[in-house]
């Protein structure tokens, strides 16, 4: 959002001037292009500053209540044409509800939102027999449909959501307040993950003109919504019972995944132009528990834009060895699955006969490794829900000898072998390694001393940060010729403490790009500002010495989409259209022009 005097912030809708308050940070401002980007309403007719004000009593001569965010059918603001009201005060549940029928109970409108930037509402009035009712109902109308047609999506209607975590937000409060016997994060984010898969496999087994399964109607018991979801679980683990295993279970009771199907709902996820698994992993799990663990999930347009940078052919080998809940690899498999379609076309194949070469590929050709059992289980149901990769991804420790690997990772994943590596591996200020058994195994692992320009190994370190480690071992895993695309902190190539690492790298590859990233890409969760590295592995008998005189290609972004809060940023492009500022898609763009 662009400003003007400190202090101030520039509101979404009307243009003007407001004070930068939490509300308006947290609620007004994401809660407004909710309603324009997600539910398709025209700025026209919303209506937040000045405020439009209602009545306090019915007896009230002046309208003295100030609505945050009112929405109305048509460009004219009056009493007579007001259809939502949204009220975005920092309240709690209880309080947010109350304030919100006062508001509908004076008011002409009869749909209601309190959303405090945390924690969502949705509320139907109802006047039955001279009393006012208040009702919460899964969600509210898109623009153009009738309160009556919420949840009634056809599988063409859903819409790829631009911004999820505002969303997955809300959910994760909501079951923290109401989920009955859990407690903890680990097992909401297991739950959330299960619907996840659900929504995803329904989306993808879904004809256009067909209604969703997904999906939570107006008045819909809680009981018959559950009843689908787990129907539709069954299916999804049936399907895949050798990634998610017959015991797995939707535990959460039938009010919550009434509210969590709500949510989601209207969304195609997986079409968003967010990753939605890492993005529910960031939200439930978070820095408190996984950021110890240097496990920051990259962002979709950082990982479409190495992967098209490193452009991987239909026959290559692609590994992610630090794959977290497997984002490197669901997108390098869209890509690949895109070149098979585009072949498909042109040679004139039958659809089955795609299908079938692009599962294929699937299985044959895409592997990772995750030290995390539960990432790592997460990663091989996303890639069999998308398409059939899932015996390619392991639970081992990347960093380890070879020979402490299970036979069967051993056997699927062997040094010197890969065509395509694509990865961010961890990093954090307390991550390190200090196993003496480990470090040995790498030249990195060693102190390294500098003369005249020349660099000589020396005794082992105490500790080194993983992200360093993982360098050499993609080196291990590439063939000779082969591409990496890897996230690294920008420090290694700004500090001379450094040098011997860049020393390394030159050592083994061609750099061809460099993109330094802002600060804001990892925020909330990490202020940590990285870089992405392009490189391809000399081939036999080549060297820094033999392959010294060639362009590298460097870029320095700016804008990432979203900012330090992980709010999706905009701007204004010369057809005077609201764009997402995001420079990350140019620099792939430029990359392969110049290329």
């Amino acid at each position: 959002m662009d400003t003007n005097r400190e202090g101030y912030i520039i509101d979404f809708i009307s243009g003007l001037q407001v004070k930068e308050s939490p509300e308006e940070i947290d609620a007004v401002q994401p809660f407004s292009k909710i309603l324009v980007d997600d539910y398709g309403y025209p700025k026209s007719h919303i209506h937040t500053r000045p405020q439009y004000r209602v009545k306090a009593r019915p007896s009230d001569k002046k309208k003295e209540y100030p609505v945050d965010i009112a929405v109305f059918t048509g460009d004219v603001h009056d009493e007579d044409s007001i259809y939502i009201i949204v009220e975005c005060k920092k309240k709690n549940r209880r309080d947010g509800r109350s304030q919100l029928e006062d508001y509908l109970r004076f008011s002409k409108a009869y749909i209601g939102v309190w959303f405090n930037g945390n924690e969502r509402i949705y509320l139907q009035k109802i006047e039955e027999d001279g009393k006012i009712l208040f009702e919460e109902i899964p969600n509210i109308p898109l623009y153009g449909e009738r309160l009556e047609d919420v949840g009634k999506f056809k599988r063409k209607d859903l819409r790829p959501a631009e911004n999820l975590k505002p969303t997955f937000r809300t959910i994760r409060n909501y079951l923290a307040a109401n989920a009955v016997g859990i407690t903890r994060d680990e097992v909401f984010a297991s739950q959330l993950i299960n619907l996840i898969f659900c929504k995803i496999y329904d989306e993808r087994f879904t004809k256009p003109d067909d209604t969703v399964k997904f999906r939570a109607g107006l008045k819909e018991k809680d009981e018959k919504i559950s009843e689908r979801i787990q129907k539709l679980f069954d299916r999804v683990k049936k399907q895949y019972s050798d990634v998610i295993e017959i015991s797995d279970s939707i535990i959460l009771d039938a009010k919550c995944i009434r509210y969590i199907v709500g949510e989601l709902q209207l969304y195609s996820l997986k079409d968003s132009s967010r990753d939605a698994v890492g993005e529910a992993f960031e939200i439930f799990i978070g820095p408190s528990l996984k950021g110890a663990q240097g496990q920051f999930f990259t962002p979709r347009n950082v990982v479409n834009m190495v992967i098209r940078m490193i452009d991987p052919g239909v026959d290559e080998k692609i590994l992610d060895p630090a794959c977290g809940s497997g984002g490197f690899l669901v997108e390098a498999l869209r890509y690949v699955w895109g070149k098979l379609e585009e072949m498909g076309a042109e040679y004139g194949w039958p659809d089955t006969e795609i299908e079938a070469e692009k599962q294929k590929v699937a299985i044959k050709n895409f592997r990772g490794i995750d030290k995390d059992s539960f990432l790592s289980k997460v990663a091989k149901a996303y890639l069999a829900i998308l398409g059939d990769g899932r015996g390619g991804v392991h639970c081992e420790n990347s960093l380890d000898s070879f020979d402490n690997w299970s036979p069967k990772t051993i056997e699927d994943i062997q040094p010197g072998t890969f065509d395509v590596i694509v990865t961010n591996p961890p990093f954090g200020k307390k991550l390190s390694i200090d196993t003496t058994e480990v470090l040995k195994l790498y030249d990195l692992g060693h102190k390294w001393s500098e003369q005249d320009g020349d660099f000589s190994k020396g005794e082992l370190m105490d500790k080194q940060p993983p992200q360093l480690l993982f360098i050499e071992r993609c080196f291990q895993m590439l063939r000779d010729g082969g591409r990496m695309g890897i996230v690294l902190l920008e420090s290694i190539f700004g500090m001379p403490k450094y040098q011997y690492v860049v020393n390394y790298i030159l050592s083994k590859a061609k750099i061809l790009a460099v993109i330094t990233l802002p600060e804001d890409l990892f925020q909330p969760h990490t202020h940590a500002k990285c870089c992405v590295l392009i490189c391809q592995k000399y081939e036999k008998g080549e060297s820094f010495e033999s392959c010294s005189d060639y362009d590298i290609f460097m870029s320095d972004v700016k804008w990432c989409g979203h900012d330090s809060r992980g709010n999706v940023t905009y701007t204004i492009n010369e057809k005077g259209e609201k764009i997402v500022l995001d420079e990350i898609p140019l620099v792939a763009d430029k990359y392969i022009e110049m290329r």
